[in-house]
């Protein structure tokens, strides 16, 4: 540097006065102030940067899931948007423990800043981004967290995320403004992601401690508090240890904010970290068939003609029907909100309240457990063992091929190659090339290496149920299983399945024939029977045995013995059109083909609608329509809807009293007897067993005075059965559940229905006949009846 330079440069340092260093050092400090407060300025107007509208600052998570309750209090499950399983709560739901750890640990001068903690910002910034110190601790508040989690979307690098910063400041002054600090607490809780699906402090107390947060103890509240830090890497479930050192550190910040003791917190410091980790799967938990069941209904939308193809006419029929009358169906569709907008399932948080009995629906997918896997499964793999064409029958031997590659064609995986172009040929093999997956088992979930082929013909052998229970005088349905494994098994045999229903139709062909003035102790004569169709041709029905052929037999016994010859009878007695109005009033939808085959059930019905027409026999009459839901809540506790019982009268009281002697008699001592023979049940009840020809399917329904019950069991098509009728009659396949389902109901003393019950009493005797003056339901009759009578 020259001479003349420095010279230069230290007349200038001469010409700095004092007075004027500190003028200019004001000047730029206030210029700072200025600029700093321009900037929040211009950040609270949303000119820099992004500022929510008030609107989403007063209701700053709008999506939370809807939760589905048993009749006694026990979350069943929750419908949810992927990934976000959110279950609103409320700041009075919370434990003590975790708002003191949540403010212990994250924030400790919370109750007394407006938002943003200077001290501690001013900290940060020295320890540790000035000295680089790691245990610094950070200078965000419990608010600032909150505006971040809410707004601010994930940083690419460090400059964007100081650049956040100033917009989590302002919008957090903001979220204090609005909310009071127990509300910014419950913010805050209900929007942390715990992992696993658990969005908000709700789904994580039940998910790892399988609990609600208000009844979690001090060490699981430091546990999910501690994972407020980083949830990946203090995850319990993986890091178990890890995850321990966090809460421990938690406990101690309780400590020092005078929280807990010291001798609480050297205990508390030793305790395991224990948990009930419960995962949310929407295919997991109890009633999984029956909540898929509500979903569909709840969203269903409007029938319109177009959506249906044309083989699809009848599901339409049923579907419009449904949504006339089913105020459930379409409900979502049906109710609109304050702000007018259609209630949204997944995300306003509803509190729906089922009729189901969590302990009743455990008692029935305990009782279908048991009877698959320790008797019927094991039974239909041994007869199957061995064939080439299992789990077929061998009238299929030579379609077994064909009846694969029609599954195969219904199945995702060959949705998706085939919109990845493939070729059929090129489709089958992928098919049939092994790969690594998962496959059902009844000894638990099992993986493997298999060809998708024949993964499609080992699920194909296993059988299927469907059970649903119900109060017979309210309707309400305390059991519903659609299936033997949800995950696996979607398809719903309670509502969406109809199958044939064998024998377990002769009760309401029994109760025309009785209201038309006959009586269980009518004789005839026990020999076949021959009927005319309307083609002219001879309907001859074969009896199962030989028993007392050419003897002379009452009605109460052929219903009694499962008689084909007496039902043949009674079909006489009638015409096959006024039973098919009967059907109907017993609550039998779709197309019923007025034939005289129909008295032995050729036609398919759902087990509901076969366990709701069965509550008439033991109500005097009345039929219970199902009921699956008794209310609904918004999220903040306010009663949407009601749901009622519904009752329909299909006949009368002199009826009622010859049905229920005929069908207490087919339990004790008829095809339903191994219901007090194999299970001890001596309650009052009534029954009837059926069979569908070649045993496809197996039923059995049943009622007690305040319950019916019904159960199908079979193959997943109807070409997969058992080929000795020993074991594939409805006494063998479906009774089993329902002895098992009802003995387990019996022993829990915490449950209504006792075997004590009794059903209800009537003026009349079974041999009574009507007089004119008795209450006869009238069908009907039309003049084409009067061709077949």
């Amino acid at each position: 540097m020259s001479k003349k330079t420095k010279k230069n440069k230290n007349t200038f340092f001469k010409q700095l006065s004092p007075n004027k260093i500190v003028k200019a050092l004001w000047v730029l400090f206030i210029a700072g102030i200025v600029s700093i407060t321009l900037i929040f300025i211009l950040i609270g107007t949303g000119i820099i940067g992004y500022m929510p509208p008030i609107k989403d600052l007063e209701n700053p998570i709008d999506k939370y899931a809807s939760q589905v309750y048993s009749v006694d209090g026990q979350l069943l499950g929750t419908f949810s948007q992927d990934k976000n399983n959110r279950i609103n709560s409320s700041y009075s739901d919370l434990s003590p423990y975790l708002v003191e750890a949540l403010v212990a640990t994250e924030d400790a001068r919370y109750y007394s800043h407006s938002g943003i903690d200077i001290f501690a910002l001013v900290r940060a910034v020295v320890k540790t981004g000035i000295l680089q110190q790691s245990s610094g601790g950070g200078g965000s508040t419990i608010s600032q967290q909150l505006s971040k989690q809410l707004y601010s979307p994930t940083a690419e690098n460090v400059v964007e995320r100081v650049l956040q910063k100033p917009i989590e400041w302002v919008i957090a002054v903001q979220l204090e403004r609005y909310y009071t600090k127990d509300e910014i607490i419950n913010l805050y809780l209900n929007k942390f992601d715990f992992l696993y699906n658990a969005v908000g402090i709700q789904s994580a107390a039940q998910v790892y401690f399988n609990k609600t947060p208000k009844d979690l103890k001090i060490e699981e509240a430091a546990t999910l508090i501690g994972m407020c830090k980083n949830p990946s890497y203090y995850n319990p479930l993986r890091k178990n240890e890890r995850t321990r050192g966090r809460r421990n550190v938690v406990l101690e910040q309780m400590y020092n904010a005078d929280y807990i003791t010291k001798q609480e917190l050297d205990s508390l410091k030793q305790l395991p970290l224990v948990l009930d980790f419960k995962k949310v799967d929407h295919k997991d938990g109890l009633a999984p068939y029956f909540r898929e069941y509500l979903r569909m209904a709840m969203n269903a939308k409007k029938p319109s003609k177009s959506n249906y193809a044309s083989w699809q006419t009848e599901q339409f029929a049923s579907d419009s029907l449904q949504w006339e009358t089913n105020p459930l169906y379409g409900w979502c569709s049906k109710n609109k909100k304050a702000d007018g907008s259609n209630y949204n399932l997944t995300t306003d948080g509803l509190k729906i309240y089922s009729t189901i009995d969590s302990r009743m629906q455990k008692y029935a997918e305990e009782a279908v457990e048991e009877h698959f896997s320790k008797e019927l499964q094991p039974d239909f793999d041994r007869e199957k063992k061995g064939r080439s064409y299992a789990p077929f029958s061998s009238s299929v031997a030579k379609n077994v091929d064909s009846l694969l590659l029609r599954a195969m064609k219904v199945t995702d995986r060959y949705r998706g190659l085939k919109n990845q172009g493939l070729s059929e040929k090129e489709i089958l093999k992928e098919f049939k090339t092994p790969t690594d997956m998962k496959v059902f088992s009844w000894k638990g979930e099992i993986d493997t290496t298999m060809t998708p082929w024949d993964s499609i013909r080992y699920h194909k052998g296993f059988l299927r149920t469907g059970f649903m229970a119900m109060d017979t005088q309210t309707g309400f349905v305390r059991a519903y299983v659609g299936g033997i494994d949800f995950k696996y098994f979607q398809y719903d045999m309670v509502n969406m399945g109809r199958r044939q229903v064998g024998s377990t139709i002769k009760p309401y062909l029994y109760t025309l024939a009785m209201e038309e003035g006959m009586t269980p102790c009518d004789e005839m004569l026990h020999v076949e029977q021959v009927l005319i169709t309307e083609t002219g041709k001879e309907w001859r029905p074969r009896n199962a045995s030989a028993r007392r052929v050419g003897e002379v037999v009452t009605i109460k016994w052929g219903l009694q013995n499962s008689d084909n010859w007496v039902t043949a009878y009674l079909m006489k007695q009638t015409s096959p059109y006024t039973f098919a109005r009967l059907l109907h009033s017993f609550g039998i939808t779709g197309r019923i083909d007025p034939v005289v085959s129909m008295s032995l059930g050729t036609h398919d019905v759902s087990v509901a609608e076969m366990t709701a027409a069965y509550t008439a026999f033991a109500n005097k009459g009345i039929r219970s329509n199902p009921i699956y839901v008794t209310h609904i809540e918004d999220m903040y506790g306010n009663i949407v809807a009601t749901f009622t019982p519904k009752l329909d009268e299909v006949f009368g009281e002199s009826t009622y009293v010859k049905m229920i002697d005929m069908l207490r008699g087919v339990v004790d001592g008829g095809t339903g007897s191994r219901v007090r023979r194999n299970y001890g049940i001596t309650a009052p009840m009534g029954g009837k067993t059926g069979t569908t020809q070649n045993n496809s399917d197996g039923w059995y329904m049943g009622f007690t005075p305040k319950l019916s019950a019904g159960c199908w069991v079979g193959g997943e098509d109807r070409s997969i059965h058992f080929d000795r009728t020993s074991d594939g009659q409805g006494a063998s396949m479906a009774l089993p559940i329902f002895g098992l389902f009802m003995k387990k109901v019996y022993a829990d003393p915490d449950l209504e229905y006792k075997q004590t019950d009794q059903f209800q009493s009537a003026k009349y005797s079974p041999c009574d006949r009507a007089s004119d003056d008795d209450d006869v339901i009238d069908h009907q009759p039309v003049v084409i009846d009067k061709m077949f009578n």
